[in-house]
């Protein structure tokens, strides 16, 4: 009877890549799940990984409110002192396929994560960059569901990459960067060529074939649903297109403002990070005056020379506006010990910025002296930029940035796209565009979308639905 009883009861598994804006929203849906009443819930991550939530979180003293609720861990195939930046993401990929892979399986079959009190996993959801948890799902008989980190439009832009190779789309020469994509539904007219995903940009010959295999593998094994940390409204005729070919689709975000909702309102900062974050920053912050700041991040990936620095540091003082800059210690590629910051960008910096080696991002987008966002585009600060009300100026580097800071700046009008530029007078000249001349107009697209993403995830909201249907179809795959 007490076998019986277990079989009925579901039992979830997340399991996020190896990378820090993979582990964070895959982390948040995992406290939604445990918010909305699931009893079993598992978090595989890396020892790696685990190690720095456990050192620069609350992460364990947030979820030992849910008896349920463990933390479980898995080799990356890494040593210790990898650096594990994206710099090194052939290291990654080739630590997943060789290490993570099979031990996974290894855990699965051997019911590794079940005991004489926890029933075993029932449904596995596993991010969307690794296949193989949906083939393990498949042979033990249980559901699977892949997360997005992304947005719809850049699942639905590698969805259709075939189609853009069978129309002469890709690959493409240098000179036809601003030629339109056509093959792509919803995107027709708005899409260029220099907006596609950093692997399909600058594919030739053979790298478009090994693309493409990577593609093709992440499409080969399809799950029962799809998880996607996006709100109807905002991506609404892209997700039309594509549910016709997706077996199911949940729209869930913003993630972290689900969980505000779930949290009975409170306005909480679901803090993820794997780097200390520095709060000297707020207080800062809290000295300047309404709408004043512009916030620059370039996220937890994203690398730039010395001499890119040093171009955004003088745009930015010469702009004239205040600035907070999240400088990570990785974050210059060309290391170089003798290298010394000028003089008058030292002397400036002390006047009107402030830099910090990593900040509490939600928090400082919502604070009332931040005007304007100059991000790098990744998914998660476009939602969490969004949310705030803060309008953009997009710099993209990799992965979806570009495609994303397109639809910011062309579809939803609510910031500005600097893509493929890097010299400090065009920095100059479109910070104050964000911050004063073009402010106004930006500011009318955001309010109304902000306004869109606060009522997907309130009661009643597209967001706040989706989650109870997710919750439900979890339950309700293990009795049918």
């Amino acid at each position: 009877m007490a076998e019986m009883d277990q079989k009925s009861v579901p039992h979830v598994l997340l399991f996020p890549f190896p990378l820090l804006g993979h582990v964070n929203p895959l982390l948040q849906l995992a406290e939604l799940l445990c918010l909305s009443g699931l009893s079993n819930v598992t978090f595989l991550t890396t020892k790696h990984h685990h190690r720095r939530l456990l050192s620069f979180t609350d992460a364990q003293t947030r979820f030992s409110s849910f008896p349920g609720f463990r933390f479980e861990t898995i080799s990356d195939g890494l040593p210790d002192d990898h650096p594990r930046s994206y710099a090194h993401i052939i290291d990654i990929f080739t630590g997943v396929r060789s290490v993570m892979e099979p031990s996974f399986r290894k855990l699965l079959f051997s019911n590794y994560f079940q005991s004489a009190n926890r029933p075993p996993v029932t449904c596995i959801i596993s991010d969307g960059l690794m296949s193989f948890p949906i083939g393990v799902a498949k042979e033990l008989g249980i559901t699977s569901k892949d997360f997005r980190v992304t947005g719809a439009s850049f699942l639905w832009c590698c969805f259709r990459h075939l189609n853009m190779v069978e129309a002469g789309e890709l690959p493409f020469k240098d000179a036809d960067m601003d030629k339109l994509i056509t093959s792509i539904p919803g995107m027709e007219y708005f899409l260029r060529c220099r907006d596609l995903p950093s692997f399909l940009r600058g594919c030739r010959g053979k790298v478009l074939d090994d693309s493409l295999k990577i593609v093709n593998s992440s499409h080969d094994l399809r799950p029962n649903a799809t998880i996607i940390n996006t709100f109807e409204d905002l991506e609404a005729p892209i997700l039309a297109e594509m549910r016709p070919h997706f077996p199911k689709i949940f729209t869930l975000g913003p993630l972290h403002a689900l969980l505000s909702t779930l949290h009975s309102g409170r306005s909480i900062s679901s803090n993820n990070s794997l780097y200390e974050v520095d709060q000297g920053c707020i207080t800062w912050l809290d000295s300047q005056q309404p709408n004043s700041v512009v916030y620059v991040s370039f996220g937890s990936i994203v690398m730039m020379t010395h001499t890119q620095m040093l171009e955004f540091w003088y745009g930015l003082v010469n702009s004239g506006k205040r600035f907070l800059w999240v400088i990570r210690p990785d974050f210059v590629i060309d290391k170089d010990e003798n290298f010394l910051v000028p003089g008058d960008l030292t002397s400036e910096t002390k006047e009107r910025g402030y830099i910090v080696e990593w900040s509490p991002q939600e928090e400082v987008l919502a604070h009332p002296a931040v005007g304007g966002f100059l991000t790098h585009s990744g998914w998660s600060s476009t939602l969490e930029s969004i949310m705030a009300g803060v309008p953009m100026l997009c710099w993209p580097q990799i992965g979806d940035h570009y495609i994303n800071s397109r639809f910011v700046s062309e579809v939803w009008k609510v910031g500005l796209d600097m893509k493929d530029t890097c010299d400090r007078l065009t920095i100059e000249k479109m910070v104050n565009d964000l911050m004063d001349t073009k402010r106004d107009e930006l500011m009318r697209s955001m309010d109304e979308i902000s306004q869109l993403a606060r009522k997907s995830v309130s009661k009643g909201g597209s967001s706040y639905g989706n989650l109870e249907a997710l919750v439900k179809s979890i339950s309700n795959a293990i009795l049918s």
